[in-house]
């Protein structure tokens, strides 16, 4: 009993269906990384907001504080963390004070598009 070689109409129904699933996995992926770096922007920004809020005497302190996360934050987590970027943070919490407010659907970048308007 010899195996044949599909033919090339099954090659390609096969090649499609797990094209398909290759895709789905890598989708639902991207939205799974897309949510949870989207809450940890707001989390940023709600813990700058807190820090710059204790009170007169830690004024002076707050104004250096996104210098400071920048360059350690870039340090050791690589690009992305530079002090427009922690500002975007921060406006993007005081924007959206309640993380319920915060559609899943929407990626960082449509975020930042929003906080322009």
């Amino acid at each position: 009993m010899s195996k044949q070689l599909p033919t090339p109409s099954d090659f390609q129904q096969t090649y499609d269906r797990i094209r398909a699933i290759l895709n789905d996995a890598r989708s639902r992926a991207y939205r799974a990384i897309n949510t949870a770096m989207v809450t940890a922007y707001w989390e940023i920004g709600r813990a700058i907001v807190e820090q710059q809020q204790q009170g007169q005497q830690r004024a002076e302190y707050g104004t250096g504080l996104l210098k400071e996360l920048s360059q350690r934050l870039s340090a050791e987590f690589g690009r992305g963390f530079d002090r427009s970027n922690l500002w975007h943070m921060r406006s993007f919490y005081l924007s959206y004070p309640k993380i319920d407010a915060v559609r899943r659907e929407l990626s960082w970048t449509h975020y930042r598009v929003l906080l322009r308007v």
